[in-house]
Parts: C-alpha cells; structure tokens; sequence
C-alpha cells in the first residue's frame, strides 16, 4: 500500500482522487499515487494565496531569504535521492536527473540573494523641489502552470522569484510527473512558509489549469508547454487583465559550417538532438549543414547515435532513457512515419526497443534529405527525432536557420569569428551558442525566445523581476 500525496491548500494536506505516477523505464513499477485536486480544491488554493499576500508581500527580505536558503540547502543534500525520483518518474539518465536537481537548489540559492538585492531608483523631477521614488512590489497572486520534461527545474525557477519577491503562488505541476513537484513543495513547507503563501494542486489540466484561468483572483500566470495552451493561457489574461509569462517551445537550429570541428560539432548535435531523449524545448532537431561537411557530418552523428546506450533511467551507464509515456512514443512514431512520407531519409533510427523491463524506448531516428518546409523541420516533435538539411553556404545556412515559426535556441558549429560574429547578431532566437549544444542555459542569466515560442517578460536570473514585480513611481513635495 503506498502513500497518498496529498495537495497542499492553505497549509493543509487535502486529500483526494488518487491516480499513479508511473515508472516510463518500467511500466510495473509505480512511483507513488498523488492526489488529484477538484476545482472546488482548485478555487479553495487561489482564495488561501489572495487571503495570504497582503501579510506576505510586506515580510521581511530578511525572511523570505531564510526560507529559500533553507529549502536550497535541503535540495542539494538529498540530490542523489531527488534525483532518482526525477529519473524514475520523467525517464531521463540518473546523471541527468541528479544534475536537474542541484540546478533547482542553484536556483534557490540565487533567489535566496536576490531577496536582499531587490533595488530602486531616488530621480530628481523637472519639477523644483519634487523628489521621485521608484520601487518595485510584489505582482499578487501567480498562478504557475509546468511541463513534465524539466520537474524540478522548472518548478524551481518559476516558485523561487515568485516567492522571493512576496507574491503568494498557486502551483498547477503536469500530470505526468507530480512526484518531484510536491517534495519542493514540503520543502518550502517545511522551511517556514506562512500557510496559504504556496498552495499545490495537482491534478488535470481540464480541471485544475481550466480554474485557474477562469479565477479573476489570479493576478498572472507563467506557463510552459504547448503552443496550443499557451494562446489560451494568453486569451484569458488578456480578458482578466492579467499579466502573463509563456514559453511555448521551439524548432532549434544547429549550423554547422564547412570549417567546423567535426567532433565539435558532433558532440553539439547528438547533445543537443538527442539527450535528455530530445523532450526539451530547446533540442536542436534541425541539422543545418554545408556541402563540403554534410556527408563527413552525417556518417559521424550515425555512428556516435548507434553508440549510445539506451536503457532504464536508472541503470549505470545508461546514457538516454525512455520517452516519457505510450502517447509521447506514438507522435515520435507518427513523426518518424511522416518523415519517410514526405521523402526524408531515415539513416539510422526510430525503432522501439525492448529492454529487461517494459517501458516506452526508441532508437534515437537521424533523417538525411530533409527540406525546410517537411513537417519534420516545421513542427516539433518533442523526441529523439532530428533532420539533416543540406544547403549551399553560410548565407543560406543563416536564412533556413531563421525561416521558422519558433525562436527560442539557435546554435552555430563554426571556425570563423566573423561568421560567429554576424550569427550571434542574425540568428532570430533569444538565445544563441557558438560551437556549443543548444540545450540549456545557466541559471543566473535570463532564459526565452521570440516569435512563437515565448511571450512576456524572460525566466530566471535578476531578469525574473520584470514579470514577478510591478513597478510603482511615487513623487514626493519637499
């Protein structure tokens, strides 16, 4: 019999429906039942934050600090534990799911200090004798909605400023990994936070994310995940007046040049394509690559993808695991099907695998012959699925890079300074990397894109101050 996790409203544990988190390396195993929160749980959350924040939007800095401090500190020393959780429930490598886990205690840490770090500007008036003071205060109520792929990290650089900077939270994690979602939420918990400031409900997003949006006592909402939902997101802010974060995925180019590091730019590939089995917004599935290089490039990405092992999350050695669940397998499947239809060539790839215990594996799929206009290089995918694209030279390189509806990573394989140069410059991405996988930025500098894939102010780092605070402008007479 396994133990109910229950949500947490207004600082007490609420039981309710009990659903499965399963183990998608083995389908046997359940990591544990969660509760599903109903929309009476739901408004019952948003109530307790909007009762909370007046007190907790003027506490000390002080206070605030201690108990990301503290929930940073806990984090790091059971990250060999978290991490575990993280690999057993979402599927990614045990390393990769114990370095998910110290990133969220580094982002803790960071916003820890940036409690105390929070500043304003004292401007002299055109006005004699007027002085003008502006602050920045606390948003209100946020509503945070995450994705299954990052369960940890994104939970963490969404709570930890909303937190830091005196907002209450109400915090909606995907269905599909609850586990690591509620033990930050204990954490915080357990690290002193006033009850109602963060409330968890989990459960569907037809039910828990639908009351959410239809609450006019939500005062913003930062959402990750599709674009689909994101332009929902948007539409009920724009009703409610609301502000709003979106970061809605991505179709990342990698360019590699003919003057590139061949192992360089292998090493970017198969990294950013491939790892953390491609379920990351910022996968490079878009191989962008000159003539003189492609054929040298293609033979080496095949033999360094039938290399790789691919295996239970959990297993010494495993270096990709399994797709999260049975319906994110079968849209690889779907993409790898439309791929050969649209006249791409798969060269390696795109099988399922079998392993000692059943879950959702597959081959890593490398298409060759793939045009910028195929469904494979327009839509994402959101697996181990990536496509070679010819072209000509930079110039042309750089214009297949940008044609696309997304905008959020762009990376470039390259010798030369100027061509890095004029990339870093053209590339239409929010972030950009020379001679470096796609995949992953650091957690004190600001993460987002452009076009379709982000909307609103940028994650993470003293940037996050744009989207979780207001900015007050007060003139005083002398």
């Amino acid at each position: 019999m396994t133990t109910l996790h229950a949500n947490l409203i207004d600082g007490a544990w609420v039981e309710g429906e009990a659903a499965p988190n399963i183990n998608p390396s083995n389908t046997n195993d359940i990591v544990g039942t969660y509760a599903r929160a109903t929309r009476a749980d739901a408004q019952a959350a948003i109530a307790a934050a909007k009762r909370t924040f007046p007190k907790w939007s003027r506490t000390s800095p002080l206070e605030r600090h201690a108990v990301l401090r503290k929930a940073a500190d806990e984090i790091l020393a059971r990250k060999d534990e978290l991490g575990r959780l993280l690999s057993r429930e979402e599927g990614k490598s045990l390393a990769e799911g114990v370095g998910e886990t110290i990133r969220a205690a580094q982002v803790f840490d960071f916003f820890a200090g940036e409690t105390l770090r929070l500043a304003g500007e004292t401007l002299p008036s055109v006005r004699p004798g007027v002085g003008v003071d502006v602050t920045r205060e606390p948003v209100g109520v946020i509503a945070i909605i995450t994705p299954w792929n990052f369960p940890i990290a994104i939970p963490a650089w969404k709570i930890a400023p909303a937190l830091c900077y005196g907002n209450t939270v109400v915090f909606k994690p995907a269905d599909l990994t609850p586990g690591c979602a509620w033990e930050i939420v204990d954490i915080l918990h357990r690290a002193g936070l006033p009850k109602g400031v963060l409330n968890l409900v989990m459960g569907r997003g037809s039910v828990v994310g639908q009351t959410m949006l239809d609450s006019p006592d939500i005062d913003a909402i930062s959402f990750t995940g599709s674009l689909e939902i994101g332009r929902r997101v948007a539409a009920s802010c724009v009703e409610y007046g609301r502000k709003f974060q979106l970061e809605m995925g991505g179709k990342n180019p990698l360019v590699v040049l003919d003057d590139a590091d061949l192992d360089v730019a292998v090493d970017c590939a198969v990294n950013g394509a491939f790892f953390l089995t491609g379920q990351r917004c910022t996968a490079s599935s878009r191989l962008i690559v000159t003539e003189n290089i492609h054929d040298r490039f293609v033979s080496a990405v095949t033999e360094k993808l039938k290399s790789l092992v691919i295996d239970d999350a959990l297993k010494a050695g495993t270096q990709i695991g399994p797709v999260v669940d049975e319906n994110q397998l079968s849209q690889d499947e779907k993409y790898i099907a439309i791929g050969r239809e649209e006249g791409a060539k798969l060269v390696c790839g795109g099988e399922r695998l079998n392993r000692e215990t059943p879950g959702f594996y597959l081959q890593p799929a490398l298409f060759t012959e793939a045009t910028n206009n195929m469904r494979i290089s327009r839509e994402e995918i959101f697996g181990p699925v990536a496509a070679v694209i010819r072209v000509k030279d930079y110039e042309e390189a750089l214009e297949t890079a940008n044609d696309t509806p997304f905008g959020l990573s762009s990376g470039i394989c390259t010798a030369s300074l100027k061509h890095a140069t004029h990339y870093k410059r053209n590339a239409e991405a929010g972030m950009i990397f020379v001679n470096l996988p796609t995949g992953g930025v650091d957690f004190h500098v600001p993460f987002g894109g452009r076009k379709g894939s982000s909307f609103g102010p940028r994650e993470q780092g003293r940037y996050a101050a744009e989207f979780y605070t207001t900015v007050k402008t007060a003139y005083t007479l002398a």
